[in-house]
């Protein structure tokens, strides 16, 4: 007998946003997600936190609809709660309580009442965390990193089928970042979406097979990293420049990188038709597409 697999999907048809006083924060929205890890990836002020905050039902949309495995986010309410889990940017937790502790709470807010099976469940995800053997020291006395997987874990303890963390790994060190980007990349094999919204690129390039880019509360573009950096393919240079030509260059090109260079740079930029000072062309990654996308296609950096 064949066994269908489960399904998942978001749909969000239309969705607007317009806060008291007039300001559009999301201007009719249209985006499928379906399972595995996808990217939401902006600058600030793009739309990132609405859009999360309408799909965790903290907030509700102006206009359209967001179904959730075709329950509709405002009128069937309790059932997508009981399909989502959350790790906010400000994930806070109870000071004086042990990290078992604060995950037991955690699972029997996610409405499991069994105490055997919440203890399991418990050590289950410290251990899946990397926490078990702090399962006993006070949860702020734990390192950013630790409270930040504390913080997935509290997510994830109710088995949900999606989950939404927002800006998980700002503020962390280069090895706590890694770290937690290979958990969420463990966690987003199976038949769960996992929604990954943040402003730093190098997370959706690590984890993400799909992503979107929101611009002042507009879908600005929807794919795979790969294809937002063939769009990009003969618009990065590299350019050995004096300190005058720097001064220049930095005015008429968005410039992603330098690197002092003898008496002079080594300078990474995207654009058009760059023909002054040699410039030689390099193979793009996903902070180059970004940037070539945000700032010079959307944004009018203008010659």
């Amino acid at each position: 007998m064949k066994i269908e697999k489960a399904f998942v999907e978001i749909k969000i048809n239309n969705l607007k946003k317009v806060y008291p006083g007039g300001y559009e924060a999301l201007k009719g929205v249209n985006l499928t997600i379906s399972e595995g890890m996808f990217g939401l990836l902006g600058p600030n002020g793009a739309g990132k936190s609405t859009l999360m905050r309408i799909l965790v039902t903290l907030m509700n949309p102006s206009e359209g609809e967001v179904l959730l495995n075709g329950k509709d986010l405002v009128k069937q309410r309790k059932e997508v709660r009981e399909m989502l889990g959350y790790l906010p940017q400000d994930f806070r937790f109870f000071a004086k309580m042990k990290t078992w502790e604060f995950l037991d709470y955690s699972a029997r807010l996610a409405g499991m009442r069994s105490r055997k099976e919440r203890m399991a469940r418990v050590d289950e995800m410290l251990g899946s965390v990397g926490l078990y053997e702090f399962r006993n020291r006070m949860a702020n006395k734990l390192s950013g990193g630790m409270k930040r997987r504390l913080g997935i874990a509290q997510a994830l303890i109710g088995e949900p089928k999606i989950i939404i963390v927002d800006e998980p790994t700002t503020g962390l060190d280069p090895e706590e970042r890694i770290r937690f980007r290979n958990l969420l990349s463990n966690i987003g094999q199976g038949d769960t979406i996992i929604i990954l919204s943040t402003h730093i690129v190098g997370d959706i390039s690590s984890t993400c097979n799909q992503m979107a880019l929101l611009n002042k509360g507009e879908l600005a573009f929807t794919g795979s990293p790969e294809q937002l950096i063939e769009m990009t393919k003969g618009h990065v240079w590299q350019i050995e420049a004096t300190q005058e030509q720097y001064d220049e260059l930095k005015v008429k090109y968005p410039v992603i990188s330098t690197i002092p260079s003898g008496s002079g740079w080594e300078l990474q930029l995207v654009g058009d038709n760059v023909e002054a000072y040699d410039p030689q062309p390099v193979y793009p990654n996903l902070e180059h597409a970004y940037v070539y996308f945000m700032e010079y296609k959307l944004n009018n950096w203008s010659l």
